[in-house]
């Protein structure tokens, strides 16, 4: 699987990423090791994630999350807070 996580950064940003392991993932970008913008900005919180069957539609939709304004994304993180109603 394919992943594009949301992260909420200790400075109250939001850094969006794309992986194979999520958990490996953000216990790099807490230690120091993930991408130059998460450095310093630790701890960072998981507050979003998307799963994909390739690659390839994974890089897309984080290239559209990316393309979002603050507001957009923190609506995203909210919806998907939200628990799921089955009717």
């Amino acid at each position: 699987m394919h992943y594009v996580y949301v992260l909420s950064c200790a400075d109250d940003t939001l850094y969006t990423g794309y992986t194979t392991d999520v958990a490996r993932r953000v216990a790099e970008h807490d230690a120091g090791e993930g991408a130059k913008y998460t450095r310093g900005r630790t701890p960072v919180e998981l507050v979003h994630v998307e799963s994909f069957g390739t690659r390839s539609a994974a890089m897309s939709r984080e290239h559209e999350i990316k393309q979002l304004s603050r507001t957009e994304k923190e609506q995203l993180v909210a919806e998907s807070a939200q628990p799921e109603l089955d009717e």
